[in-house]
């Protein structure tokens, strides 16, 4: 065959491919708007993806699996999923699709195998939309809204009514923070429809109403007042830490349940997929989702843990700088924060190692740790340098790193990378709150000490986090296929 031909053989290859994407688009959307089945592809997104990305996590994929998982197959499975009659779900096609096409599969279509694999989905109970109300409208406030905005769907799971500042809520704040909504520096335009509501104090987010409510007290707020009701609250300002203070927010009319996104005392700690079934929603009313860092390390800890033992350990975070330090030289309560974020490396602590015992008591005492801050506004990479009770190799604990982010109870957390060429810039935008680097692993000649190498999108991997947990709360969590 000559140059020309193999040429024209592959344009007619990528047509097929990309026609395939288009329809494979349609039908994934149509789940999602239409009877609020979300499709993923081995954790990855597939609302609002185009052509390109569709079959580029199509090649990440075939990669991750070591097996082919082409569009064309994916086309077939998400057409036998539209035509059964599930409830709300969350459904991996990229482990359907290779469960499929594993020798063993008895199946002789792929309807039935479907049918097979998705029947526990009848016994999953319904669920009752919940209120939001999101406490500060910051960094980590303004992703969830954005996230929660883009995945409403038919608003049967979470539905983010209103958002609480401090201050006057005149025309011109109102504008600005519509503004920041739409425009984000580091995660890029607002793929929706901001617009600012001055009448009623309100943002219209792809055209349903978000309050914007100011108060400088939680407990004065009543929520009824604009038709919100049992609602979760979710407070990203970190004025409140411990349980008395965030009680204030039960004191007002409308709430239900309280969510910190910090680190928090005298309540639950929780590093979703790890301990959040320790404590009952039904029970408990306040809860804390930890720091970014912990939900980064505690699903790599609670794998090695499991499988090997860790006998002591230290973790240092190399953290991007965050809007608490300064941009030149100032004054600050912490020592070294006060010297501009941009230009330095500022050693800093964190407490990330002694909160992992808080889901991980296993580890209690084990683990010392500390933090650099480094010029990047975004994107942090813990490494942890572990002492192990078993021997290991680095072939033999980056194969229990991929088995865990390919089944089990960690696999919306662990994101396993094949890359040799992955940097900070690389992580922005990835909803795992852990990235394993299976490439930078150490371990020793002995195989009792390892050094692993954990990326994190310190706002979008943990406001991910964030949202799982508050759908736990909220008991919204759908039948999901994973």
């Amino acid at each position: 065959m000559s140059f020309s031909d193999t040429y024209e053989n592959e344009l007619v290859s990528q047509a097929n491919r990309r026609r395939a994407s288009v329809e494979f688009i349609k039908i994934v959307n149509d789940l999602w708007y239409d009877k609020s089945i979300e499709l993923v592809l081995f954790r990855n997104q597939l609302i609002d993806k185009n052509v390109s990305e569709i079959i580029n996590l199509h090649e990440y994929a075939c990669e991750f699996v070591e097996k082919p998982i082409p569009v064309f197959d994916s086309v077939e499975i998400a057409k036998a999923i539209n035509s059964l009659n599930l409830p709300p779900a969350k459904i991996d096609i990229g482990k359907l699709t290779y469960e499929y096409h594993l020798k063993d599969n008895k199946y002789n279509n792929n309807k039935a195998f479907v049918i097979d694999k998705l029947s526990d989905a009848k016994n999953s109970s319904e669920i009752q939309p919940k209120d939001v109300v999101l406490y500060g409208f910051g960094r980590i406030g303004r992703l969830l809204a954005r996230e929660l905005m883009l995945k409403t769907g038919k608003g049967s799971q979470l539905r983010l009514r209103a958002v609480v500042t401090r201050g006057k809520m005149t025309a011109e704040v109102l504008e600005k923070r519509a503004a920041l909504l739409r425009n984000d520096s580091v995660h890029g335009h607002f793929p929706g429809t901001v617009v600012a509501d001055h009448k009623n104090k309100a943002l219209i987010v792809n055209g349903t109403t978000v309050h914007m409510i100011t108060a400088d007290k939680p407990e004065s707020i009543d929520y009824t007042k604009y038709g919100i009701d049992e609602a979760l609250v979710i407070d990203n300002t970190g004025a409140f830490r411990d349980e008395k203070g965030l009680g204030r927010h039960l004191k007002a009319k409308g709430t239900h349940k309280v969510l910190l996104t910090a680190p928090g005392k005298e309540v639950p700690n929780i590093v979703y997929g790890v301990n959040q079934k320790e404590f009952n929603p039904d029970k408990v009313d306040i809860f804390s989702a930890a720091s970014c860092t912990t939900n980064a390390i505690t699903p790599i800890l609670k794998a090695v843990e499991e499988s090997l033992g860790v006998v002591r350990g230290h973790l240092e975070t190399i953290h991007a700088y965050t809007n608490d330090q300064n941009l030149v030289d100032n004054m600050h309560k912490k020592y070294r924060r006060g010297r501009a974020a941009g230009l330095n490396m500022v050693i800093t602590e964190t407490g990330a190692g002694n909160a992992v015992s808080k889901a991980l008591p296993s580890l209690a005492g084990k683990l010392t740790s500390n933090a650099i801050r480094v010029p990047v506004p975004n994107g942090s990479l813990a490494v942890l340098n572990l002492e192990l009770e078993k021997k290991t190799s680095k072939s033999k604990i980056n194969a229990i790193m991929k088995k865990y982010a390919l089944e089990g109870d960690l696999v919306e957390q662990i994101k396993y990378s094949l890359s040799n060429e992955l940097v900070s810039t690389d992580i922005v935008g990835i909803s795992a709150p852990s990235i394993y680097d299976s490439k930078a692993t150490i371990v020793d000649d002995q195989g009792k000490n390892a050094v692993l190498y954990v990326w994190y999108d310190n706002e979008y991997g943990y406001s991910h986090q964030v949202i799982r947990l508050a759908k736990y709360i909220a008991k919204v969590r759908r039948f999901t296929y994973y």
